[in-house]
């Protein structure tokens, strides 16, 4: 008996207000800064609901102007928030970005240390509203920001396993935020090992596995338990090792001129998630997340390159 679901993807993760500079350079040179969101969960949840998918977000935010700005665009995505908790005596997390158009890293402050969001622990996870999505995304942001916030990850995916759902899981390190990398190590593999598909860049892989061949970190997760690896490759594209589709690569899109490289993987995986619950064979998911990800390097901001189901469409994909 098939149970009826009411969203296709639930993310739990943190929402930031992005202050991009006005100009290139230091960012104590800026003037001003332009509003966006920032969230790598968020980022993801965006695309996946501009794509025509049902999402569902949990969170906390402060009842600050920033919780406020987050809140109203995320419903404005079509997002559900209703269980995103808002904390008066709570803060959101920011982050200032600088600006850049060479296709470098740009400088980044984060203000997110006792952020309301990383407040969140295995209370906030609902049993029943979480069992209610077809597949759930997870990241190793959401797990490095707190201690509790890790043990409620675990407890998401533990859930979801036990309930028969699909996961996918991002490892996007973040070792600033973790106490070493010993641990960042452990606790992100212990992570995939709960997943179904997991989605690796080729140099986390190495930090992850020790591996430098898209091959051998395919066949670490593929050995832990992972139905579906991909290993991001950037402008080289992606390979794939799977139950169903076996082995390959998938060629990256050309791109005429890389802006900002951040929120490429959480492009990367609305597309990949997204095609493989529509039913998408394994090639045409990753080809998909590939063109989302070139989209997502050609502009400044981390959703501005996600695409419209109409946009992708004229794609043919």
């Amino acid at each position: 008996m098939t149970v009826p679901t009411a969203f296709d993807v639930a993310l739990f993760g943190e929402a930031m207000l992005l202050l991009v500079a006005d100009r290139p350079g230091p960012l104590e040179d800026a003037q001003a800064f332009h509003k966006r969101t920032a969230g790598a969960e968020t980022n993801v949840a965006i695309g996946l609901s501009r794509l025509g998918l049902k999402v569902g977000w949990a969170s906390r935010l402060g009842t600050d102007s920033m919780g406020r700005y987050l809140i109203a665009a995320m419903k404005g995505e079509g997002i559900d928030c209703s269980h995103v908790i808002c904390d008066p005596a709570q803060r959101t997390g920011f982050q200032f970005k600088g600006r850049v158009t060479d296709g470098s890293d740009p400088p980044v402050e984060y203000h997110r240390k006792g952020s309301a969001a990383s407040q969140m622990g295995p209370a906030d996870v609902d049993e029943a509203w979480l069992r209610s999505a077809r597949h759930l995304h997870a990241t190793g942001v959401f797990a490095a920001i707190s201690e509790t916030s890790l043990q409620a990850a675990l407890k998401s995916m533990d859930v979801m396993r036990a309930a028969g759902r699909t996961i996918s899981f991002d490892t996007n390190l973040r070792p600033t935020l973790w106490s070493s990398t010993e641990a960042m190590r452990h606790w992100i593999n212990e992570l995939a090992s709960r997943a179904d598909w997991v989605l690796p860049g080729i140099e986390e892989g190495l930090l992850l596995t020790g591996h430098d061949k898209p091959e051998d970190v395919a066949k670490f997760y593929r050995d832990r338990g992972a139905k579906l690896v991909v290993v991001k490759l950037g402008a080289d594209g992606a390979y794939y090792d799977s139950d169903v589709a076996g082995t390959g690569h998938v060629d990256g899109f050309p791109v005429k001129e890389v802006i900002d490289t951040v929120g490429a993987g959480d492009g990367f995986a609305a597309g990949v998630v997204s095609a493989l619950l529509e039913g998408k064979s394994v090639p045409e998911a990753v080809r998909r997340g590939a063109w989302i990800g070139a989209r997502a390097v050609q502009v400044l901001g981390d959703t501005e390159g996600l695409p419209t189901r109409a946009e992708l469409e004229e794609a043919g994909l």
